[in-house]
């Protein structure tokens, strides 16, 4: 029995260093936005399709890496996931040679197909890996990871790719942002900085990739025998009006969220702003965005022992928009540090969007969760109506898309704050999709 326990412990190690892993390699691409902006010359819509990629990713790959699953097993799906983004870095130091934009797209796209994979097959594994009793304290400890990595993460992609070559180049006098590299020189230096942080990346993956193929018979080992996958039918879902609130809900705060963490390091480099270097921008990001989610996960878990979870959504998507309205309607300090404290808000909502749509759904339980997964894709709208605004306006305007997308996920708390319908009970609830209730594409 010790030791069973033991080998149990071991795979959780191993399990959670994924975690930590994809959310480091996911938080990349704000900083990488950044770059590819200026190397590339594009513009806020332009730049924002390498977010928009890993949504679609998301929509394309989450069913069809859930039947892999089934058919493959665990850990054969978690080594071809991992296999997958160490494709993809690859892919990263070959096309940044010929300087295509498009081609570190098709890279990105595979990146997180790779990463969604992984997402199906980790999220549910975490939970079976010891006693029954303990799988909440699991999922929360291996999310915190997730979190932290995804601060750590912007920290290294900050101090890599925001290089000299790119914080270096003369502001635009009107806007005071960093506009692009115009020197072939200079193009080539920041090019190699990508490259030389995405073989970085790579070397991470492969190290991920040898520690799961080395614990692979104690991960499988531990896993429950139950622990299978049965068909999920996605459009069942689509019969319950709250299945469908729920799944819009996620896609807008998900869509929300990445938008404004993918604007911020150019929102704060702006004069008007903070006037920080983009490399010190990166830091903010990570530090106070990021690391005002990963700290309101902490406290939003223990207000949730407190307070109903339809009044702690209501409240916080609420705080959230006036944020995003104070940020498009001022300058400074205030506006600067009013969009990075929306980090502290998001950190509760997908959990309890999650929860509330699964009580209120009058459907199957697994029905509405694989459409509440699917509609993460359809945040994908958000970052290119911010694109578009940041592109005819600025970057304060583009603050009104995810105001809009709180406002709707307000309504919708408010909306759910009626008696639940128990038809699905709460021990169904709490078993059946704690995995899916805590994933995040972002962490």
């Amino acid at each position: 029995m010790k030791n069973k326990l033991t080998k149990a412990n071991a795979a959780f190690i191993s399990v959670t260093t994924l975690f930590f892993g994809w959310g480091f390699i996911s938080s990349n691409n704000d900083p990488l936005l950044t770059a590819l902006k200026g190397i590339f010359e594009l513009n806020w819509t332009q730049a924002l399709f390498t977010q928009i990629v890993s949504f679609l990713a998301n929509g394309i790959v989450s069913l069809p890496a859930a039947a892999l699953l089934n058919r493959i097993g665990t850990v054969n799906a978690i080594l071809l996931a991992l296999a997958t983004m160490a494709l993809s870095c690859f892919m990263m130091q070959s096309i940044g040679q010929y300087q295509s934009y498009s081609g570190i797209l098709a890279a990105l796209f595979v990146m997180a197909a790779g990463i969604t994979a992984l997402q199906v097959a980790a999220n549910p594994l975490i939970a079976t890996l010891g006693p029954a009793k303990t799988s909440h304290f699991r999922l929360t400890f291996a999310q915190t990871f997730n979190s932290l990595g995804v601060v750590i993460g912007v920290h290294f992609g900050s101090k890599i790719m925001l290089s000299k070559e790119i914080t270096s180049i003369e502001k635009n006098p009107l806007t005071g942002v960093v506009e692009h590299i115009t020197d072939p020189t200079q193009k080539l230096d920041a090019l190699s900085a990508v490259s030389h942080s995405f073989a970085l990346i790579g070397i991470l993956i492969l190290g991920l990739l040898l520690l799961v193929f080395l614990t692979r018979s104690t991960i499988a080992a531990s896993i429950a025998p139950n622990n299978t996958h049965g068909r999920i039918r996605v459009l069942d879902a689509l019969k319950s009006k709250w299945a469908v609130f729920g799944a819009i809900a996620i896609g807008l705060y998900v869509g929300a969220e990445v938008s404004i963490g993918s604007i911020m390091i150019k929102f704060l480099n702006q004069s008007s702003i903070l006037n920080l270097p983009l490399e010190k921008s990166g830091e903010y990001l990570g530090n106070l965005y990021w690391g005002g989610a990963l700290l309101g996960r902490f406290i939003g878990s223990f207000l949730l022992t407190k307070v109903r979870a339809t009044n702690l959504l209501a409240f916080a998507a609420t705080c959230a928009a006036i944020l995003c309205l104070i940020v498009a309607f001022s300058q400074g300090p205030l506006a600067g540090f009013s969009a990075l404290a929306v980090g502290v808000f998001n950190s509760i909502m997908f959990p309890t969007i999650f929860t509330i749509t699964l009580e209120k759904s009058r459907v199957a339980q697994s029905s509405t969760s694989g459409l509440l997964c699917l509609a993460i894709s359809g945040g994908a709208i958000l970052p290119y109506l911010v694109g578009t605004i940041a592109d005819k306006a600025d970057l304060n305007l583009a603050f009104l898309v995810p105001l809009v997308a709180y406002l709707i996920i307000a309504f919708f708390a408010v909306q759910a704050r009626t008696p639940y319908n128990y038809a699905h009970s709460t021990e169904h609830t709490n078993s059946a999709s704690v995995s899916q209730i805590l994933q995040n594409p972002r962490r």
